[in-house]
């Protein structure tokens, strides 16, 4: 007999409890759709095939990137798990293997590592069905697990628990492994005569139980992982865990993180060994840092990838950039998106920069704006220079050779180039090319005239 399985996630339900116009399992946790990072763990399990079960705003879906291939099955009318279940039945009387892995698409956070046991079990012991459970100090939402001296066993939701069945703490979490023909042969055994009249699969624990099949359940030691996200708040907690996660996973790396309170850092970045990270950080999307890196208080960065040896000073924020090794960034400086900053050039307060290569031991010190820019190796550019790129139709580029010396409050009025090794002088108003070697001045003529004021004030 085949021990190998399909995977079903059950992602097709509306989720009242969000208050939102997107699916929950949409929702982002660290940058990853909930429903990714559920993928994530059951792709780390092994199974032959992963088929979701969608519903609600399913062109949505259907429509993400996910890694790896999954095919959909469409539940028409959402009537309860069991019915979710039930939607894919062609599909598991066609699956080539014995088993199907189940659970819901709402539980981001719970491990592969967690998992696992519940499928060796499954498969060592080949139970027609093998369930995991968790003992809970507040199992409130959850399914209890009820035994009889025979040692049968059925689940009991939680709108038709007794009083004293209340108080019992092992809860069932809604992932399962199945027999693929027991479960097709038990489905249509499922009633909807309870509370909320639909079909709960968790039904099917006390039908295979009660027919003497052998079912088993899997307690797992890890109950915090099982935190399924109904509304805005559990989205918050299930955050919270993943991302101490993260943070704890990249400080075994090397990674110094002052504060762990403030600090978000998306399950996909990437940091090196012994860079420090301060408080009040952000740190979003496939962002790559390097090693020995300093990261300021109240930086943001957003999909970047920073080099080793750079300092990134106080509220400053990098957006889809580049910035090679030994560079200085901040305080207050803005990265906004493809813009590249060579080796060893520094960037200083209040700095805006956008679509702009800038090169090699290159400084802007000061309150300068550069945008659709190529600028060359070792530029100075002067405090108060700005780009003037946009005629109010296109966007146009501003062209600095190595080694130019930028005075400062300069206006360089795209398109422009200034040649290498030449001086703008301060104040200036560039609107044509500057020569090589060459001093450029575009100054209004200084005009005095002596008395204006009290001339002024007598009037």
């Amino acid at each position: 007999m085949s021990q190998e399985f399909v995977a079903l996630i059950l992602a097709a339900g509306k989720a009242t409890r969000f208050k939102s116009k997107k699916n929950k399992v949409l929702h982002l946790l660290l940058g990853k759709p909930m429903i990714q990072q559920v993928l994530d763990c059951v792709f780390k399990l092994g199974p032959k095939k992963v088929y979701i079960v969608v519903g609600h705003q399913r062109d949505i879906i259907e429509k993400q990137s996910f890694a790896k291939d999954i095919t959909f099955v469409t539940q028409e009318e959402q009537l309860g798990t069991a019915h979710a279940v039930l939607a894919a039945k062609e599909a598991l009387k066609q699956a080539e293997a014995d088993n199907v892995f189940i659970m819901n698409g709402d539980l981001p956070i719970i491990r592969p590592e967690t998992l696992k046991p519940l499928l060796d079990i499954h498969k060592k012991e080949r139970n027609a069905l093998t369930f995991l459970t968790a003992d809970m100090d507040d199992p409130s939402g959850f399914g209890r697990i009820i035994r009889d001296d025979k040692g049968r066993i059925k689940v009991v939701e939680e709108k038709e628990l007794t009083p004293s069945q209340k108080a019992i703490k092992e809860a069932n979490v809604g992932i399962y492994v199945f027999k693929i023909n027991e479960l097709l042969q038990a489905l249509p055994k499922i009633s909807n005569k309870n509370k909320k009249g639909e079909y709960y699969l968790t039904d099917i624990i006390e039908i295979l139980s009660f027919q003497g099949k052998k079912v088993r359940s899997c307690k797992t030691p890890y109950g915090k992982e099982i935190v399924g996200i109904n509304d805005r708040f559990e989205l918050a907690q299930a955050v919270d865990i993943l991302r101490k996660r993260k943070i704890k996973s990249l400080a075994e790396e090397g990674v110094t993180i002052y504060d762990i309170s403030s600090t978000w850092i998306d399950l996909d970045v990437k940091i090196g060994r012994d860079t420090v990270i301060y408080s009040s950080v952000v740190i979003e999307g496939e962002t790559v840092i390097g090693s020995n890196c300093q990261i300021g208080p109240f930086v943001h960065i957003i999909s970047s990838k920073i080099g080793n040896n750079v300092r990134v000073l106080t509220s400053s924020m990098i957006e889809e950039s580049t910035v090679e090794d030994e560079v200085q960034i901040g305080p207050f400086t803005h990265m906004r998106p493809k813009t590249i900053l060579r080796q060893g050039s520094k960037v200083g307060n209040f700095v805006e920069m956008k679509n702009t290569v800038f090169g090699r031991k290159s400084k802007a010190g000061h309150v300068s704006y550069l945008g659709d820019s190529e600028i060359g190796d070792m530029v100075n550019i002067g405090a108060g220079t700005i780009t003037c790129n946009y005629d109010g139709v296109k966007k146009h580029k501003t062209l600095i050779e190595n080694g130019v010396f930028v005075g400062s409050g300069t206006e360089l009025v795209a398109p422009v180039k200034v040649g290498k090794d030449a001086y703008i002088g301060a104040g200036s108003t560039i609107t044509k090319d500057v020569s090589p070697e060459a001093l450029a001045l575009a100054r209004s003529r200084q005009t005095e005239k002596p008395g204006w004021v009290r001339r002024k004030r007598k009037k």
